[in-house]
């Protein structure tokens, strides 16, 4: 991609302080969630947005939720490459969506890899299989059996489209022998979970948050297993799914700042800098942890950018395998 800094270009710069050690601290940048509040999108933006306005500024948390991500995401690929509107996205809105389309011959909403400027990955969190309280079921074999007696009796919540938790959802279903449970889409988790809560929804897949981890330990959702390779510290005595005789389930989520296309590579360079001094504070770094995220620090923009089409060719393999469509 070529750069180029006319009077445009050089006016951006000016405009964040790139002459000095931070973005100027009167200007505001909308990062954009591309899904309701209370979802995991959610509460990683603000933990981000929160540790960085010292850095960058003003920062706005603009929830654009809505098919699976798509809205709030066209909305940044359409946006001016000033710096002034980032992204919150995850694997769900750059990778799994997309390649859902893809399965169904649809045409896609917009380019996820090549569509962006990939500006820092720094966090990622593994999901779980849980289930409302009332559910009969102890474990996850319990539910796979109950499940395969009584098909097309149960549901699970997914917050769109193309989302983790759809697609980790339906990788469970095909894991697990193709069991009849109905996908029920929302608006995002934080709807979602809600009803699972109160047995509107039999069970979903969420990311594993902090919030995820209370509503476990106080008994408004019961959590089954991990879908990680290895057990989850905030839930003690939770197996992973593999070793609850599920194996291949293994679903993780990152998370990442994107820019629209055009993003001068000084300004992507300014958002990694902060973000990548923010993960060298142990302090935020343990903040993530209590929330249910890990830190991944290091990764440079072109690293970041290595990382999401790694991620995107593993689960194109996965998508297909399992027959995973919209």
């Amino acid at each position: 991609m070529k750069w180029f800094f006319s009077v445009v270009g050089a006016g951006l710069l000016a405009a964040f302080g790139m002459a000095g050690s931070s973005f100027a601290q009167d200007r505001t940048i909308r990062l954009v969630v591309p899904s309701s509040a209370g979802g995991v999108h959610d509460v990683i933006a603000r933990l981000w947005g929160e540790r960085l306005k010292a850095s960058l500024g003003t920062i706005v948390i603009d929830n654009r939720g809505g098919a699976g991500g798509a809205i709030g995401v066209s909305d940044v690929q359409r946006a001016a490459p000033d710096g002034a509107t980032l992204l919150l996205g995850s694997n769900s809105t750059q990778i799994l969506q997309p390649l859902m389309w893809k399965a169904s011959g649809k045409a896609l909403a917009y380019d996820p890899i090549d569509g962006f400027e990939t500006i820092t990955v720094f966090a990622v969190t593994a999901t779980a299989m849980a289930v409302t309280p009332d559910l009969p079921v102890k474990s996850l074999k319990e539910l796979i059996e109950l499940a395969r007696v009584n098909p097309d009796k149960f549901n699970y919540a997914h917050g769109g489209p193309g989302t983790i938790s759809n697609v980790a959802g339906e990788m469970f279903k095909q894991l697990a022998g193709k069991l009849e449970i109905r996908p029920v889409p929302y608006r995002g988790m934080g709807p979602a979970q809600a009803d699972v809560i109160n047995g509107t929804i039999s069970l979903f897949v969420p990311n594993i948050t902090g919030q995820v981890v209370e509503l476990h330990r106080t008994g408004k959702i019961r959590v089954l297993s991990v879908n990680s390779s290895a057990p989850h510290p905030g839930l003690p005595g939770i197996p992973t799914s593999e070793a609850a005789g599920l194996p291949g389930m293994i679903t993780l989520s990152f998370f990442a700042i994107f820019g629209p296309p055009g993003l001068p590579k000084q300004l992507v360079g300014r958002v990694n800098s902060a973000t990548r001094e923010a993960l060298d504070d142990k302090v935020w770094q343990e903040r993530l942890s209590a929330s249910g995220f890990d830190a991944l620090p290091g990764l440079d923009a072109d690293k970041s950018r290595a990382y999401v089409k790694a991620e995107h060719a593993r689960w194109e393999v996965i998508v297909k395998a399992a027959n995973i469509r919209e």
